[in-house]
Formats: structure tokens, C-alpha cells, sequence
């Protein structure tokens, strides 16, 4: 499956892992440990989520005074589904229709406090890993991956045959400390989440 068919069919997502899915379970506890993780930033930190859905992740932020939240999402019907979840969020927050790999070149560099992801890089195909390096780009502050990463005990980053097929998607483990050691970040933390781990990173400053 290429880059383009991965993209098409996140885009067209309904029943599981659409965002109906998702509002329909909302904030969970890694909603709430990105939270936690965030504190360091403030709360008038400018936070992205990339692949954010209906938005419960970012809903869980705004319920806890957060208001310059960002988002990325594919799924055209994501914000039909978030303007009945979570109303307050879809008017005060702002809102990116397209493909992280279409929307991550248009910002600054150090745009965003902070950016994070929920089991989303992971899908990101191995010809798009050019977007790690933009992550570094736009990232000033945190960078937090809540990602499903497989057994990398004996996995380097640049290992691309490391799949599995969930639900008509695949799914790419990665050893994500690697990633983001070798694309710019080092790595301050790190905890398990349901079907995953997550990972805080900075930047590296020259």
C-alpha cells in the first residue's frame, strides 16, 4: 500500500477509529497524561495535535484552560462530529483539513510550544518520513508521541518492514526514541499507555 492509498482511506474512515469512534469514547487517561506532561509549557502555550479527530484529546486541554489549540486532521468529517462533541473547541480552536504532509510545511519555524500525536505517526507511511525533520522544525518547546511501537528491542529506526495491517490500515512500529534522537530531539521522559508508550522529547539547540 503506498503513501496516497494510506492517506485516502484515513480519509474516508467510518465505524472503528473513525471520528465518531472517538467522540463517542472521548478523553481517556492519555489525554490526561499528555496533560500532565504539558504542564511544564503554560497555558498559553500553542499546542498541535497531529491526526486530532473529533478532538477529545484537545477537549480534555481546553476543559483545563488551554485556548491556543491547533489541529491536523484528514477526515473531513472530523469537524462535523467535534461541532457536536465538543462545541466550544471546534469555535475557539484552530483547524487544518489535509494531510499532516500537506499542512507541517506551511508553518514557522518553532510555531508551536508544543506538538504531540496519539497513535498517529504510526501510520505514517515510510516515503512520508520526511515529516519528522518538519516536526523538529516547527517544534519550539515539547514534542510528545503517545504511539504504538511493537517490540523494538532489537529494531533500528531505519527498519521500514516492522507492519501490521489493523483494520485495513497499516500500522508501521518504530522505535521512537531512535527517531526523533536521530531527527533533532533528545528524549526527557517516558511512560506506558494503553496500546503504547509515550515519549517526551525537546529539541536540541545548536
Amino acid at each position: 500500500m503506498d503513501s496516497t492509498e494510506v492517506r485516502r482511506r484515513w480519509a474516508e474512515r467510518s465505524g472503528a477509529y473513525s471520528p465518531a469512534y472517538y467522540a463517542h469514547h472521548g478523553p481517556n487517561a492519555t489525554s490526561e497524561a499528555i496533560r500532565e506532561r504539558l504542564e511544564p509549557v503554560g497555558r498559553e502555550a500553542s499546542i498541535l495535535e497531529l491526526g486530532c479527530s473529533s478532538g477529545r484529546h484537545l477537549a480534555h486541554l481546553h476543559d483545563h484552560g488551554y485556548e491556543d489549540l491547533h489541529g491536523i486532521e484528514i477526515n473531513p468529517e472530523a469537524l462535523d462530529v467535534m461541532a457536536e462533541a465538543h462545541p466550544d473547541l471546534a469555535t475557539q480552536g484552530t483547524f487544518h483539513v489535509d494531510a499532516i504532509q500537506d499542512v507541517v510545511t506551511e508553518f514557522d519555524d518553532g510555531r508551536f510550544d508544543a506538538v504531540f500525536s496519539v497513535e498517529t505517526l504510526q501510520h505514517l507511511h515510510p516515503d512520508d518520513e520526511w515529516v519528522f525533520d518538519e516536526l523538529r522544525r516547527i517544534t519550539d518547546g515539547r514534542l510528545i508521541t503517545a504511539e504504538n511501537e511493537g517490540d523494538t528491542t532489537d529494531r533500528k529506526d531505519t527498519d521500514t518492514d516492522a507492519m501490521n495491517n489493523v483494520d485495513g490500515v497499516p500500522l508501521y512500529y518504530r522505535n521512537w526514541k531512535d527517531v526523533f534522537t536521530n531527527h533533532g530531539f533528545t528524549e526527557i521522559g517516558s511512560e506506558p499507555v494503553k496500546r503504547g508508550t509515550l515519549r517526551v522529547f525537546r529539541p536540541v539547540r545548536d
